[in-house]
């Protein structure tokens, strides 16, 4: 063989060979709805099983104190989306302003993930609940998803009647076919998406309906749970196993196209459980969706990266959804700039084992007249089923935030008040007013300090 073309040829399968090692890992963020710190396999509930969401803890990382920016639906969407703080930017509540308010959605002037994916050259996919606006420039396709297959907001599991499939239209239409059920019908869209998309990188974000009202099921998945007398949780608990059917559908493809050591999943719920009206339990921990105590803002969260993060791995230092923008990003080797002003940090130096020191400072919130920090073991509080009084908290000794230490430790509470009002300060006035189930907090930004 010729000299000079046995060497191209040796080049060429060599420069083939490090281009396939250095493909940029796929990322995949699995948000369920309304599921309490109580559920999953992963979390000791061993009620309903979970095998398949349960896998990704077991292959990865279980992080015990997990937490979400926003105790309900569309802030913790908007900040996940970010990296930012959404109170940075006034998307401080769910729809309901009255006439005349800013219309509700997540801000434009705001960069998405999935903007930034696709600046990256990754081909990007939004499916489930979008909840974040429904007018043209607030869908997922002009906020930087090649394609949306879902709802703009709540919707029911059977037939919806406002669907938005953009491979057909970026309009919202019924869907009349009687066998339509949300969480399959995401599955099967996820699973066709990376059979089509395998050969590039991409990101999912695939934010579930389950398990948010109304409790709806089909038969299929009732019958798994005979043995659970009270309709209510039978229902929640074949709607919890449909969705890790559905979860599992996804990792099935990802190994039957060799992409799971590919591929950085990530899996949590977007606040705590409404425990009365769903059944959702929130375990050891007090408060409920929609407060700021640990029951509203600590949530079931893991992560899963083959061959890179270590497997079976425990994670106790606070971390927050906040934090998988940037962590994605560097995944895919690319660094965040300071001009983006996230409040998300970057955890693979914390999950790799390169750094031993807490992610995060302290983390805040606020969520109208309710709000909180926490900064080392330490909270301070003010939630609704407290009466909005002020309340500190050790979480290392008291994680159900029953022991109020306020009066024991004055200097400590006024050490954290005054890191809070520091935060808050740089925070935006909301821009619309919320609906009744905030508590009718009519509160300004300025109001709550």
């Amino acid at each position: 063989m010729n000299p000079i073309r046995f060497l191209s040829a040796l080049l060429f399968i060599t420069f083939t060979v490090a281009a396939a090692d250095v493909r940029k890992p796929n990322v995949i963020i699995f948000l369920c709805d309304d599921v309490g710190w109580g559920e999953f396999g992963f979390q000791g509930n061993k009620q309903i099983p979970t095998p398949h969401i349960d896998s990704i803890a077991k292959n990865g990382t279980r992080f015990t104190q997990g937490y979400v920016s926003g105790p309900y639906c569309s802030p913790t969407r908007a900040g996940l989306l970010t990296g930012r703080y959404q109170t940075r930017f006034g998307h401080e509540f769910n729809e309901g302003g009255a006439a005349g308010t800013t219309p509700f959605g997540l801000p434009v002037t705001e960069t998405t993930i999935a903007n930034r994916f696709k600046t990256a050259g990754y081909a990007t996919l939004c499916i489930g609940k979008w909840h974040l606006g429904n007018s043209p420039a607030r869908l997922p396709m002009k906020r930087g998803f090649d394609e949306f297959y879902g709802t703009v907001a709540n919707t029911a599991f059977f037939k919806p009647r406002a669907f938005v499939d953009s491979r057909k239209s970026p309009e919202a239409g019924p869907i009349e076919d009687e066998s339509f059920y949300t969480t399959d019908a995401y599955a099967a869209r996820a699973v066709d998406w990376i059979g089509r998309n395998k050969e590039n990188p991409f990101l999912i974000y695939l934010p579930f309906n389950a398990q948010h009202a109304p409790l709806q099921a089909p038969q299929k998945y009732m019958d798994r749970f005979g043995d659970i007398a009270d309709p209510k949780r039978r229902t929640f608990a074949a709607m919890m196993s449909a969705m890790d059917d559905a979860v599992g559908a996804v990792l099935t493809k990802l190994r039957e196209t060799k992409l799971e050591e590919h591929t950085l999943i990530w899996f949590l719920a977007d606040n705590g459980g409404p425990t009365p009206s769903t059944t959702s339990q929130n375990g050891p921990l007090r408060g409920i969706k929609a407060t700021t105590l640990e029951g509203g803002v600590r949530v079931p969260f893991c992560v899963q990266w083959k061959g890179t993060l270590p497997a079976g791995q425990t994670y106790t230092h606070p971390i927050i959804q906040l934090d998988i923008l940037p962590t994605s990003l560097a995944a895919a080797g690319v660094k965040s700039e300071a001009a983006w002003k996230l409040d998300g940090v970057n955890l693979l130096p914390h999950l790799n084992g390169e750094s031993k020191l807490p992610p995060h400072d302290a983390l805040y919130w606020r969520f109208g007249p309710q709000w909180a920090i926490r900064q080392g073991d330490w909270k301070l509080v003010a939630s609704r089923p407290d009466n909005l009084e002020t309340r500190l908290f050790n979480l290392k000794d008291d994680i159900g935030e029953a022991k109020d230490l306020a009066a024991a430790q004055p200097d400590k509470a006024k050490e954290l008040k005054t890191a809070w009002d520091k935060w808050n300060a740089q925070q935006a006035e909301p821009l619309w007013i919320p609906g009744p189930a905030t508590g009718k907090a009519k509160n300004k930004a300025k109001n709550k300090k």
